[in-house]
């Protein structure tokens, strides 16, 4: 998966703390608020924006039991 992009972004204090409050009252990062807030936005202007597949967490699958054994 490309990495996500990043970028300088410069709000209005004001506006900066209203995302804040609604990021906290739906357990969101600000980051993650915003992306919601502009997939919202860009949704309503009839722009449907494909989610990148977001990478697996965990171990690899594998055969269980490889390696030797521990007991």
């Amino acid at each position: 998966m490309p990495a996500k992009k990043a970028f300088p972004l410069r709000l209005d204090p004001a506006l900066h703390d209203a995302v804040q409050r609604l990021a906290d009252a739906e357990l969101r990062s600000v980051n993650a608020e915003i992306e919601v807030l502009l997939r919202e936005a860009l949704a309503r202007r009839g722009i449907k924006v494909a989610r990148s597949e977001a990478p697996k967490r965990g171990r690899p699958p594998g055969v269980a039991n490889q390696g030797g054994d521990d007991a």
